[in-house]
């Protein structure tokens, strides 16, 4: 189900009176409906993300957002995603560097770096940039190996976003049409139980920075 209307506009309002720094990009935003997870993502204190496919936004470099936006929104003009690019360097400065710090925990299946982005120079650039994001004292990066096999997070990808009280947690669910908002006591504990068992199978954050490193390396070979 969408998002409740009333748990939207609460956080819509709170960060309405703040003049939220997207505003500028409305243009490109409104017709996606990207807003609204941003007003969401810019009020939360803990972000927990598992990614399957591809880098989460917060960490993606700017060559690297722009391979992704343009090769999966055909639809849009080349200044519209040169827009959304500057949207997600913003964000990641506004959440990851700002004043107000959010806790990201991110999750990302072996995949995401094995898939090639742009180029090599662009995945060694993005994978030099996990690294070096993921040593941030409010920054986590876990990878799931493939030696792992199956695992409860090939469904798919979700962000669980946890606000201050009482605002419920709730889970981010992406498609190409219209994102889902699942706001249910029962959905967002499933998906806590969820990422709680990827984080516990995968690779810890040292051991992750050394594959990411190794496979990095392998693209000069």
């Amino acid at each position: 189900m969408s998002i409740g209307a009333d748990v939207l506009d609460l956080v819509r309002a709170d960060k309405e009176q703040q003049k939220p720094w997207w505003r500028k990009y409305s243009t490109v935003l409104t017709p996606t409906r990207y807003d609204g997870y941003l007003a969401l993502e810019a009020g939360a204190t803990h972000l927990a993300s598992y990614q399957p496919m591809l880098v989460p936004g917060l960490l993606q470099t700017e060559d690297y957002a722009r391979a992704v936006i343009s090769q999966m929104r055909k639809d849009l003009s080349p200044p519209q995603v040169e827009s959304l690019v500057r949207v997600r360097m913003e964000r990641q400065n506004s959440r990851l560097g700002g004043e107000a710090l959010a806790r990201l925990w991110a999750i990302l299946d072996e995949a995401v770096l094995r898939r090639t982005v742009g180029s090599p120079d662009v995945m060694r650039d993005q994978m030099r940039k996990l690294v070096e994001t993921s040593e941030r004292p409010n920054v986590t990066v876990q990878l799931l190996p493939f030696s792992l096999g199956a695992h409860p997070g090939l469904y798919g990808p979700f962000v669980i976003l946890t606000f201050p009280p009482p605002t419920p947690d709730l889970v981010w669910l992406e498609n190409p049409k219209n994102s889902v908002y699942l706001e249910s006591p029962q959905d967002v504990e499933n998906y806590t139980d969820i990422f709680a068992q990827l984080r516990s199978t995968a690779l810890d954050p040292s051991e992750t920075r050394t594959r990411i490193t190794r496979i990095s390396k392998e693209l000069e070979e």
